[in-house]
């Protein structure tokens, strides 16, 4: 192939930046500040600790995050219940049909009396369950 010389050659690499940060500063904390600072720093939860030294220097919004493990673990309990709560209730539907399918009059109405029983320990023990939630939420959980 000709070349006519008006290509230019790929240098490769990445793009130059438009404004680069060339200007470095250096400070020397002491090991007390330097626990505070690293402590600032992991609360802030951000990735980069260039950027939280400039959101410091600046006055910028520093986001502090903090999880609670142990309200986290109790609602994610929760909603499986729930979902075993769904479960049964599908369930409770699927065993309706069949009593009355496979069974006499008489018969099925004895068994769903003895599953309404159960229902009915069910539905206590659910009215427990959102008690103790709103004190839970009470208690932990203030806004």
């Amino acid at each position: 192939m000709e070349s006519n010389g008006k290509t230019t050659p790929h240098k490769g690499g990445r793009h130059p930046k438009k404004d680069p940060a060339v200007h470095r500063y250096s400070i020397s904390l002491s090991a007390e500040e330097n626990a505070r600072f690293l402590s600032l720093y992991e609360a802030s939860r951000m990735d980069v600790m260039a950027h939280f030294i400039t959101a410091c220097i600046f006055q910028k919004a520093i986001t502090k995050v903090t999880v609670d493990k142990a309200t986290m673990d109790y609602y994610m309990r929760l909603t499986t219940l729930f979902g075993q709560f769904r479960a049964v209730g599908t369930n409770y539907n699927q065993v309706v049909k069949i009593l009355y399918r496979n069974f006499s009059e008489k018969k099925a109405a004895a068994y769903l009396y003895k599953l309404e029983k159960q229902t009915a320990e069910m539905a206590v023990l659910c009215q427990k369950i959102i008690l103790l939630t709103e004190d839970f939420e009470a208690k932990h959980l203030k806004k």
